[in-house]
């Protein structure tokens, strides 16, 4: 995988399991859109409001693909609009990185 995507959420700690619902609904959409999904990593010790998602593309240009159609997908639509219903996340940020792995 080329490019890799680190969202850190900056989230409502008393929401923690809806966002868990929602993080849930994420993990085999970014699949369906030719992506590897890597988890979501959620409060455990630490700062109880902030939680990190991984997730790589073969390029850029496939996740802006996988970004374009999101907004006219069925699940993806809804997922959305769950997460703007309950309001657990306060803001997030997104970088893109490459891996550099072990050879």
């Amino acid at each position: 995988m080329a490019v890799t995507c680190h969202v850190k959420y900056i989230i409502d700690p008393d929401k923690l399991d809806m966002f868990e619902h929602y993080a849930k609904l994420w993990l085999p959409l970014v699949a369906k859109f030719g992506g590897q999904h890597h988890g979501y990593f959620l409060p455990s010790e630490g700062a109880n409001d902030v939680a990190l998602a991984l997730f790589s593309f073969p390029l850029l240009a496939s996740y802006e693909q996988y970004r374009e159609a999101s907004v006219h997908d069925k699940e993806c639509i809804a997922a959305f609009e769950y997460a703007k219903q309950h309001k657990f996340i306060r803001r997030y940020e997104r970088s893109f990185m490459r891996p550099l792995l072990p050879e």
